[in-house]
C-alpha cells in the first residue's frame, strides 16, 4: 500500500487540498500500477510560523 506524505503551508482552500489528494492518488496508482483504493495520501498543513526558509519563519517574511 503506497503512502504519500505531503506538507504544505497552512492557508490553502479546502478544495485545493482535495484536488491535490486526487491528483497525487491518480499519479501514484498509474505509476505503480496499483488500484487507487490502495493509495493513501496524508496532507499536513504547517502554520507559517512553523516553516522556516533561510533561517526566517515564513510568517516573518514580507509578501508571504
Amino acid at each position: 500500500m503506497p503512502i504519500v506524505n505531503i506538507q504544505v503551508l497552512q492557508g490553502r482552500p479546502e478544495n485545493k487540498i482535495k484536488d491535490l489528494i486526487g491528483s497525487v492518488t491518480d499519479t501514484v496508482a498509474n505509476t505503480l500500477e496499483v488500484p487507487k483504493e490502495r493509495v493513501r495520501v496524508i496532507v499536513t498543513e504547517v502554520p507559517k510560523s512553523h516553516w522556516g526558509i533561510g533561517g526566517v519563519a515564513v510568517s516573518d517574511t514580507p509578501g508571504r
